[in-house]
């Protein structure tokens, strides 16, 4: 595969990031993207999804930003997280995790169990996959854990699984499913925050709110106090600012000939309606997009969301019936009236809801239009991942020093 930014540099010449993660249930990248921003060197990514492995696989072998994680991460095939071994699967990276240990496992794990879309069965779900990483965590033993999943996790019927969770990682009494106080011992950590983030508050042009778990493990953190991450946008960046670019060049090819004047006026359409929601709503952080949904294999194609997204959308001038095809294959398969000239708006492009998601335009989604869909929608936004990366790095990096004084 060709580089962008020229020739590979030898394996001498790649600096080794400051610090080393490992990360399950990566989905497409959203996570691993933002942690590798915050100074995170992957050394292994591992995913059960076919086409979002192949999205890892993709960009880590074709991003010059990711020149390190080429030569020492183990981009797994797809792998069911169960399954996942150390001796087994890290292969490139296994003579740096035993120099250098591990500073971050991180896990976006599945939200079905938890989400108010579903049926919330929350541990009796097949595919809640907390037991799998406070396995990992016994046996990986990081430095620090942060595990993701959406808000419903934090709704109080789940109270007592919380409560079995953070006694697993940090010791103490929890109620267990007979109602009776049970004692764990713990595994060594201290759960310093398991609490809510909101992606807008962070520049992603949607409402996106997460539940995101913080530990480090006792003997790094000691006197180091961890900081959770402030809201770095004061006012939220509309669908309006984070599409214009976009859209205006899917519509632009039409600009000329015999589509000019409804192409012209589509566009204005969409941006005025687009723009006057901000500014109706500026004061209550309007003018962004309701959260993007990935679905589910099992159901049809993919589209925006449930009947309240939709008219969400509608509002932002955006039709959420479906998925618009990229502008090259629309001017194939002459889907424009479906994809650009509908009665309530366009339709979003894979890409467009990727911006949405807050991935950087360079990234690439592997398999077909709805595969990639999935893929954008089930993601955990970078920009979120990044400030709780840093919020990570920071003790890492404090306790570092604190210990190297004392040596």
């Amino acid at each position: 595969m060709t580089h962008v930014n020229g020739p590979e540099r030898s394996a001498e010449e790649i600096e080794e990031p400051e610090f080393t993660s490992i990360e399950i249930c990566a989905g497409a990248g959203g996570q691993a993207i933002g942690l590798h921003q915050a100074g995170f060197g992957h050394l292994a990514l591992v995913e059960i999804d076919a086409y979002a492995a192949a999205t890892l696989k993709a960009n880590v072998e074709s991003h010059p930003g990711w020149v390190w994680e080429r030569e020492n991460c183990d981009v797994l095939p797809p792998t069911d997280v169960n399954d996942f071994e150390r001796d087994k699967h890290l292969k490139k990276s296994k003579e740096l995790f035993q120099r250098r240990g591990l500073d971050l496992l991180a896990g976006g794990v599945p939200c079905p169990p938890f989400s108010h879309a579903g049926k919330q069965l929350g541990k009796d779900d097949e595919r809640d996959l907390f037991p799998k990483m406070l396995d990992l965590v016994e046996k990986l033993n990081p430095r620090a854990v942060m595990i993701e999943n959406v808000r419903g996790i934090k709704d109080p019927k789940f109270e007592d699984y919380r409560g079995w969770i953070e006694a697993k990682l940090q010791g103490g009494w929890y109620r267990g499913d007979d109602g009776q106080m049970v004692w764990e011992e713990g595994l060594g950590y201290k759960v310093c925050e398991w609490d809510v983030l909101e992606a807008s508050d962070f520049g992603v042009p949607q409402l996106r709110p997460r539940a995101i778990l913080v530990a480090f493990r006792s003997d790094v953190l000691k006197d180091v106090k961890y900081e959770w991450p402030a809201a770095t946008h004061d006012e939220h960046v509309s669908v309006a600012k984070a599409l214009e670019e976009s859209m205006k060049a899917r519509y632009q090819p039409y600009f000329k000939g015999a589509d000019a004047d409804r192409a012209r006026k589509a566009y204005e359409r969409w941006l005025d309606t687009a723009r006057l929601r901000h500014e109706a709503l500026r004061e209550k952080g309007g003018g962004i997009a309701p959260t993007l949904v990935g679905g589910s294999k099992k159901h049809g194609g993919a589209d925006l969301g449930p009947s309240r997204a939709k008219a969400a959308w509608k509002q932002l001038g955006v039709s959420g019936l479906g998925v618009a095809n990229d502008p090259e294959t629309c001017k194939k398969k002459k889907s424009e009236d479906r994809d650009l000239f509908g009665p309530d708006g366009p339709m979003l492009t894979v890409q467009q809801a990727a911006i949405i998601q807050g991935f950087p335009p360079e990234w690439q989604f592997a398999g077909g239009k709805t595969a990639q869909y999935r893929q954008v929608g089930n993601a955990f936004p970078p920009p979120v991942a990044k400030v709780v990366g840093q919020s990570i790095a920071d003790v890492l990096r404090a306790a570092r020093e604190r210990d190297s004084k004392k040596g």
